[in-house]
């Protein structure tokens, strides 16, 4: 089955390394970052760098649900003020556990590259993934990666943005999954590549919005008893047959690998 869809380019804000092959890959794989690849939420993470490892109350309350780039915008405003540098923040994102499993996952698609096309979505941000994946060996693996802009400022205080807008109703106002996936699988598609199955893991509510326009096709991987997993379940209890995906809940990434092994023997 080939895989086309509607939708605008992405604008050229990050560019993977793309490599020209005869046979182009056959699926694509997309991850969340945080507590997916991560054992951790990795903004919460950082704190660990703070004097103290503690907010003041009055950043905590100023937390609004749906608007929690613009909150950690404030978090990383007074952890610079405290002092802390990019060394400091380098150091707990290189030490954030990879979740359970996660290492296998990795190793067998090193193995099978030229299958799979590997993608990475997220709402933490550019520099923390960069540098936890990186420490881990596995950023080569991703063709692009999409997340928050982020980086330091003359004072050296981390700095960070929103990585668009949208119109979706379901997600943070600073980033639609739902809308990045459309975008570049319309990019990809333009390029002549499209894919014969699309496979999707992750844990958020976040995740749920891209997931859930997946097709019979494709495979959704959430996080077993994480926000995605809940909301599939609960969609499938309300509207049965509306979450088209084959839902595969995993405790550990081994599972994905498994599971990814036996689609490549033609088993699932």
């Amino acid at each position: 089955m080939k895989r086309c869809c509607q939708g605008v380019g992405l604008p050229c804000l990050f560019k993977g390394v793309g490599m020209a092959s005869p046979r182009p890959p056959r699926y694509l794989l997309v991850f969340d970052f945080d507590e997916t690849i991560v054992n951790e939420n990795s903004d919460d993470s950082i704190i660990r760098a703070l004097p103290g490892q503690a907010l003041p109350e009055h950043i905590r309350q100023s937390f609004r649900e749906g608007f929690y780039n613009e909150y950690l915008q404030r978090v990383l405003a007074y952890m610079g003020d405290q002092g802390v540098k990019m060394g400091d923040f380098k150091t707990v994102y290189e030490n954030i556990p990879l979740s359970p499993g996660m290492p296998d996952l990795f190793q067998f698609l090193s193995k099978n590259h030229e299958l799979f096309e590997i993608i990475l979505i997220s709402d933490a941000n550019m520099f923390g993934i960069e540098c936890s994946l990186r420490a881990a060996g596995f950023y080569s693996l991703f063709r692009k990666i999409f997340s928050n802009p982020s980086g330091f400022d003359k004072r050296g205080y981390f700095t960070l943005g929103p990585y668009h807008s949208h119109k979706c109703l379901d997600c943070p106002a600073n980033m639609c999954k739902r809308k990045i996936l459309r975008e570049y699988l319309a990019e990809r598609a333009q390029e002549e590549v499209e894919f014969q199955r699309l496979f999707y893991v992750g844990d958020g509510a976040n995740d749920f919005c891209p997931s859930a326009t997946l097709t019979a096709a494709d495979v959704a991987f959430p996080r077993k008893g994480y926000p995605m997993h809940r909301l599939i379940q609960e969609m499938e209890k309300k509207q049965p047959g509306a979450f088209q995906a084959t839902v595969v809940p995993w405790e550990s990434a081994a599972e994905v690998a498994r599971y990814l092994q036996d689609v490549l023997k033609k088993k699932c």
